[in-house]
């Protein structure tokens, strides 16, 4: 349970940098309205990123590896629109696809470090 609300924590944190760092993405909601944005990216990522990956995988394998950015836009983009559907304000401007970029790259970025310096110390031992 700990490690969810801490991974609940590092989206909420990396979607307000990415809100912070690039003009095109707005939040224009409140913190209630980041955290609940938190949510929407961490089920987002946890059900369709595999799914995504699985099916795109020799595109990846082409790119090396540089299409996982395309993918992190698409699903941050998908994000933003699910979250406005539930009145959640994360807009993205025009151009969507480079701010969208942009903003799943800050969310990558962010998120990898943030990881690796709250990463969960207690291992299951067999």
């Amino acid at each position: 349970m700990t490690r969810f609300i801490l991974r609940w924590a590092i989206n909420a944190v990396a979607i307000a940098l990415a809100v912070y760092f690039v003009p095109g993405i707005d939040l224009g909601g409140n913190l209630v309205s980041l955290v609940w944005l938190a949510l929407i990216f961490g089920l987002v990522n946890a059900i369709l990123r595999p799914l995504i990956k699985l099916f795109t995988f020799p595109i990846i394998i082409l790119t090396l590896g540089l299409f996982s950015l395309v993918i992190n836009s698409f699903l941050f983009w998908l994000t933003s629109v699910i979250g406005q559907s539930f009145g959640m304000g994360l807009s993205i401007a025009d151009p969507i696809f480079w701010n969208s970029l942009l903003g799943g790259l800050v969310v990558s970025i962010v998120s990898t470090i943030l990881s690796m310096i709250f990463k969960d110390t207690r291992k299951k031992r067999r």
